[in-house]
């Protein structure tokens, strides 16, 4: 029998979209164990957003005492604003802190989607949210921490409720923040579903376009060793740069 990297996900408790996506990224290479974090109130309505990446940053070792029994090779916090709260310090020291605790390598959402940008050799970058203003511009100084220069970003307009949005919502967005000054586009939020149309984001723009699920799962494999192409969610995925 072969032995197949194990690649472990925490989840926001209300998201009902993530594990979804992940599966369908699923391949023979790994296998796939997911835990939900800690958070209270409605969770996906952007009031009390701060509130709650707090709670679920506040848990994560429980939760990972949980999900470290399956024994992952890798495991990811699947939640990208998370790291709008930490900021780009705050989140180096907790990886590095929880890292030397479990002995297993973390990754975040965000500091996954920083890793596929370098990896891809742009600095100039379009992105957008489905988030409030005030979190979409805490991405935008948090890019620009790690080096990036921002020609293009916005939020998308109307959202209720993160996990009730869309895919062809996900679509606009990109189409809303695209520019021609852009070398790459990013889509934040993980709850909002994205991997459907990052192939077809990337024919109308010419140019990559990478979601934080999308870049998530690149940088798990990438932690775990697992050489392993992933085609029809983008070129960072099927390996294409």
């Amino acid at each position: 029998m072969v032995n197949i990297a194990r690649l472990g996900f925490l989840i926001p408790p209300g998201n009902p979209n993530t594990e979804g996506e992940v599966i369908k990224m699923a391949r023979l290479e790994f296998s796939l164990h997911f835990t939900r974090m800690v958070a209270h109130g409605e969770t996906g309505s952007l009031d009390g957003q701060d509130e709650r990446n707090q709670t679920q940053i506040d848990h994560l070792p429980e939760n990972i005492e949980l999900l470290k029994l399956v024994k992952p090779a890798v495991i990811a916090m699947a939640h990208t604003a998370s790291s709008y709260t930490l900021g780009k310090e705050g989140e180096a020291k907790l990886i590095q802190k929880l890292e030397d605790q479990y002995a297993v390598p973390f990754i975040t959402a965000f500091g996954s989607v920083v890793k596929a940008l370098n990896h891809l050799k742009v600095k100039k970058i379009a992105f957008g949210t489905p988030y409030s203003e005030q979190n979409t511009l805490r991405c935008k100084h948090l890019l620009e921490a790690y080096g990036f220069e921002i020609v293009s970003f916005g939020n998308l307009p109307g959202v209720k409720n993160i996990y009730d949005e869309t895919t062809q919502r996900a679509l606009e967005l990109v189409r809303q923040v695209n520019s021609p000054a852009a070398q790459a586009i990013f889509v934040s939020g993980v709850g909002m579903p994205t991997i459907d149309i990052l192939a077809q984001g990337e024919a109308e723009t010419g140019k990559p376009v990478i979601s934080s699920i999308a870049a998530t799962m690149w940088n798990a494999l990438q932690a775990a060793k697992v050489s392993s192409s992933i085609e029809q969610f983008g070129s960072l995925l099927s390996g294409k740069h």
